[in-house]
């Protein structure tokens, strides 16, 4: 049985008709197949889904990274990648079940494989958290990070998770230092990183995992700081604003892509990832193989050195820097002022000089 989103009724009245259609003898007053009306019914759904979805607002984008039957981190896994060895545990605490890690190949190479996983049915969202990782899975993704670093394997993360774990357990056990160590990690690693968001991309949560080279977005997904419902209570003290803070937070893959938060998007099959999972996947598979074969002329500096500048780039465009083509050396250009106040005797003259002036006005 198909979900449908509150703004695709007209697409489920026509979905259903053409069903009617394909199976006639099942319906009253109907006795052979209508091929020419099964064909206007097919086209007019995918005129009515190209114009529904290439005018999507923020909020109406959020609902569609968030269906339920879009495709999650398990199916990509099941078929993008063979042989994959599913690595458990932090070697501190437990398991984090809303986290699957493990070897794999990809294209007949090596690949770590990182996966937020919501579940797809309500015994394994329960059982998987609903992807909210908590501080031990983020230990896990650390200790295997450093493994595949060790052994120079590249490293693919596909992110979906409303955020991070908020439970009291998971805060008493470390919850922000995990995730901060988690960052600390994958700007250190020395190997390609990839990420894809495939549909949530909630706050540290995300970040966490998402601190790669290459940060890809699927066409509906969306990477925000906070969910749009969070915003708009905090901000208006009123979650029902949520499609006011989803347009303000520019959440969407194209909003991204114009900030250069985000460096591609991959693009959906009509109608969204969850209508047609062959399409989805190809284009997935396309867009890794053309990324890590990016990174095969470069050295392991070359690889951390352009994950740093990435990030130290964002937001900068506008601000006082007039280059931002090499930041990883962080070097500052000295001009004559730095050059005259770095003089001790000058700073001391300077120094005596005002003590002087002030005492002459205390006397007067």
């Amino acid at each position: 049985m198909k979900n449908y989103l509150n703004f695709e009724t007209e697409i489920k009245d026509l979905e259903n008709e053409l069903e009617k259609l394909k199976d006639p003898y099942n319906q009253e007053g109907l006795s052979e197949v209508d091929t020419q009306k099964i064909s206007s019914t097919q086209t007019e759904i995918d005129e009515k889904l190209k114009n529904i979805y290439s005018n999507l607002d923020p909020w109406q984008t959020t609902m569609v990274a968030r269906h339920e039957d879009r495709p999650k981190a398990k199916f990509f896994i099941d078929n993008l990648f063979e042989n994959f060895i599913s690595l458990s545990g932090d070697r501190y605490y437990g398991e984090d079940k809303s986290v699957l890690t493990g070897f794999a190949k990809f294209n007949g190479k090596s690949v770590l494989v990182i996966g937020q996983e919501k579940g797809e049915d309500l015994d394994s969202r329960i059982e998987r958290n609903f992807g909210m990782m908590r501080p031990e899975g983020y230990r896990k993704t650390i200790r295997l990070m450093n493994l595949a670093n060790k052994f120079n394997i590249p490293i693919i993360s596909f992110i979906d998770t409303p955020g991070a774990y908020p439970g009291v357990g998971a805060e008493e056990r470390g919850q922000a230092e995990a995730i901060a160590k988690s960052i600390e990690c994958c700007m250190e690693l020395k190997v390609p990183t990839i990420a894809i968001i495939i549909g949530e991309g909630g706050s540290g949560g995300a970040i966490a995992l998402a601190s790669s080279n290459k940060v890809l977005m699927l066409e509906n997904a969306i990477y925000s700081v906070i969910s749009p419902e969070g915003c708009a209570t905090i901000l208006w003290r009123d979650p029902k604003k949520m499609l006011d803070a989803a347009k303000a937070m520019k959440l969407s893959a194209k909003d991204l892509l114009k900030l250069k938060v985000i460096d591609e998007i991959i693009e959906e099959p009509l109608g969204g990832a969850h209508r047609d999972r062959d399409i989805i996947l190809n284009n997935v598979r396309e867009t890794l193989t053309k990324n890590l074969n990016y990174f095969d002329e470069l050295s392991s500096e070359e690889i951390m050195n352009e994950r740093k500048n990435k990030f130290l780039k964002i937001g900068r465009n506008d601000g006082f820097m007039t280059s931002t083509e090499d930041l990883s050396t962080l070097t500052i250009k000295k001009n004559n002022l730095d050059q005259i106040f770095k003089s001790k005797k000058i700073l001391l003259a300077i120094i005596g000089g005002l003590i002087l002036v002030s005492s002459i006005f205390l006397f007067i």
